[in-house]
């Protein structure tokens, strides 16, 4: 079984999204774990965008980095360039893989556009989640 980690700023939005669907594809195929440079909680527009596509992420934890670092990751996920930039060396042989999305919770306007910009982003994670376990996980 693989172990693979998604990195972001926070874990509040676009990592809980890609470990969510992540777990979701690679099924019992890879142990996914989600983690921040900072904690900031899970955000409750992620997980509300998540339930409307029937994934449940409402026990997901925001955790920090650190407390993987003992873990023989065989992939690691960055998912906005501040994680990238800042991700802490992981001992071993780690496939590293980077995508810079928007971060939904930095969205402007009314309820409603914050709302539109947060299924935009899960969407992106979700075709990019799948896309990953397709060509790495199978």
């Amino acid at each position: 079984m693989k172990t693979v980690l998604v990195l972001c700023t926070g874990n509040s939005c676009r990592s809980q999204l890609a470990e969510g669907y992540l777990r979701h594809f690679a099924g019992d195929k890879a142990q996914i774990y989600s983690a921040g440079i900072e904690t900031h909680g899970v955000n409750p527009k992620a997980i509300q965008v998540m339930a409307e596509d029937h994934i449940d992420i409402s026990k997901h934890t925001s955790n920090n980095v650190d407390e993987y670092i003992n873990i023989p990751f065989d992939y690691i996920i960055t998912v906005c360039d501040n994680a990238n930039e800042n991700c802490p060396y992981f001992p071993g042989n780690a496939k590293r893989f980077h995508h810079n999305f928007p971060d939904p919770a930095k969205a402007k306007g009314s309820p409603e556009d914050v709302m539109d910009e947060f299924r935009r982003v899960r969407d992106m994670i979700k075709v990019y989640s799948k896309d990953l376990v397709t060509r790495n996980l199978q």
